[in-house]
């Protein structure tokens, strides 16, 4: 069983606790109460694996942000989270991307998150906007409703995909970077070897 830990990112007021306690739990919290650091866990099956997810809700107000880089060195995964009812979480992105960037020696896997899409007649921040964002970020993008549950556990899902090692690496084949094995593995300019 893989064992993974996913760390939820962004301004405070944007959903994480709601989005968190929606996938662990199955219900929606409406009520907004300031998280510094709650923690939650579910297991999940992804692609006929299971999985242990254990996700860490972040403070997102300012005052907190010296602990950022603690969360961020503990994660393997991460979920930038903004709301589309409020420009500000979505403007305040960049910082939380760079974060990232800055603590994490490899690249870092994560996904661009708008929440409350249900509420459409309050959206501030389009569609377009955030997928934008998502391809200057390079990782993938997905609305979410932590009240209805659209795409919540399409997420955790997408998260778990992205963390685990394509299967030709954990059958201890030689293989491209970009997931797919070679044709020939004696081209090493684009091979990965696997010492076993």
């Amino acid at each position: 069983m893989d064992n993974w830990r996913i760390v939820m990112l962004g301004h405070g007021g944007v959903g994480k606790t709601a989005l968190a306690i929606q996938f662990s739990r199955s219900c929606f919290v409406g009520d907004y109460d300031p998280t510094i650091e709650d923690s939650y866990r579910k297991q999940l099956i992804v692609d006929n694996k299971r999985s242990c997810i254990e996700i860490i809700d972040t403070a997102g107000q300012e005052e907190y942000a010296n602990l950022r880089d603690q969360w961020v060195r503990e994660g393997q995964g991460f979920i930038l989270v903004y709301s589309i009812t409020a420009r500000s979480s979505f403007e305040r992105l960049e910082a939380f991307q760079q974060s990232l960037v800055k603590v994490k020696h490899q690249k870092p896997i994560f996904i661009l998150v708008a929440n409350k899409c249900d509420v459409t007649h309050e959206r501030e921040v389009s569609y377009k906007e955030g997928l934008a964002l998502a391809q200057r970020f390079g990782c993938k993008f997905l609305e979410t409703s932590a009240r209805t549950a659209y795409n919540v556990e399409l997420l955790f899902t997408n998260i778990v995909q992205a963390l685990r090692p394509p299967k030709w690496i954990e059958s201890g084949t030689v293989g491209t970077l970009g997931g797919k094995p070679p044709k020939d593995h004696r081209d090493c300019k684009k091979c990965r070897c696997v010492v076993m």
